[in-house]
Formats: structure tokens, sequence, C-alpha cells
């Protein structure tokens, strides 16, 4: 099978003093690296073509339960980093299949682990190719370098880095990762694929009748 562009990541560390995270956020000018010091679940779409991003749309993956002032920080930031230009927050959006088709890259920059991870499902079911934190659901969900990039987590520098080389990939390659992302999903993640194996363990641990 064939494999997509390497992308080295430091390992990550078991924590990061604040006052780290404070100098390494003063010292950003890219969006990748405020979306990945404020673990940003989101899709991340670049709107000019070329060999440098210069603008970037974020739709937050979920509804806007408690975000609006996360969102409004988040503005805020961006502003303060001179990089409000090249930003475009869409808002909460109804329609995720339509979302994910007209990104280049889905991201989920998610601090902390989940259990699944369904936006790193729905976009590789979407053909998207995508960028994850390399923990809970996504790191058996992602095939690195196969069907997307897993970065760690809080490492602002890995994601900018594989961001890069999604954003870099020549429209063939960024369509082959996609057909073996969806592949890969439509395989082990479908509804018949989560029955099989339900059915399987009750199987495994009840005596025949």
């Amino acid at each position: 099978m064939a494999s997509i562009p390497r992308v080295s990541a430091s390992s990550p560390a078991a924590s990061i003093p604040r006052e780290d995270k404070d100098a390494l956020l003063a010292r950003a000018k890219d969006l990748e690296k405020v979306l990945a010091n404020y673990g940003v679940r989101g899709t991340v779409a670049d709107i000019h073509t070329g060999p440098t991003v210069s603008t970037f749309e974020v739709v937050p993956a979920e509804g806007t339960q408690g975000r609006d002032r996360f969102a409004a920080g988040l503005e805020r930031q961006a502003a303060a980093l001179g990089v409000s230009d090249r930003l475009r927050f869409a808002g909460h959006c109804d329609d995720m299949p339509a979302a994910l088709m007209l990104a280049d890259v889905v991201v989920s920059a998610s601090t902390q682990p989940e259990g699944f991870g369904r936006t790193v499902i729905e976009a590789q079911a979407m053909g998207r190719p995508v960028v994850a934190t390399d923990h809970g659901g996504a790191a058996e969900t992602v095939a690195h370098l196969v069907t997307g990039w897993r970065v760690p987590p809080g490492d602002a520098a890995a994601l900018a880095q594989a961001l890069d080389h999604a954003l870099q990939l020549a429209p063939e390659h960024r369509q082959a990762l996609g057909e073996r992302a969806r592949a890969s999903v439509c395989a082990r993640y479908t509804t018949a694929a989560m029955q099989t194996a339900t059915l399987d363990v009750y199987r495994e641990l009840l005596p025949p009748a």
C-alpha cells in the first residue's frame, strides 16, 4: 500500500509548563499554532490555492453549547496575533457532509483523548485527508502516513508541519489518500461492521443454547 510523505514529530511531553505555553503562543505567527494551543476541533479549509496557505476557514465540529465565549476568545487571539485576515469563522453548520466536501484537510486537534472521535471518522468517510492528535480513538482510526497524519497532542510545530504536508499534496495524491481513508472506514466502521462485531462478542461470551 502506498504511503504519503513522512512527517517528523517530536515525542509528546508529559506536560508543558504554563509559561512555556504562553511563550509559544506569543511567538505564534500561523493559524495552525493558534489551533493547537486552543485545541480546536473542526474543519479547516484552505481557501486560496498556491504553495503558501493564505486563508483558512474554521467550522466548529459540534453545536454552540457553551462555545460562544470560546469562539470569541479565538477571534480576539487571532486579532492579537495579526492573522484575522486569514481566518473565517463560519459558525455552526447543519450540513457537515457539504462542509467536509469543501475542505482540503480536516483537523481534529483535541488536547484530551476521545473514546472514538466521530469527526475523524466522518471526514475519512467523505474522502478527506485528516490530521489528528495521536491519542484516543484517532490512534486507531487514522493510519499514520496512509490515510492521514497523527501528531502528538499539544505539539503546535508538528501540527503545522502536518498541515503543510497535507496542503502541499498534489491533487491526485490527495485524492488517492482520501480514497484509502474512505475504504478503511467503510471496511471497519459501518453500522453493519459494528453489529457483526457486537454479535461476535456475545457468541464468544455466551454458551451455546
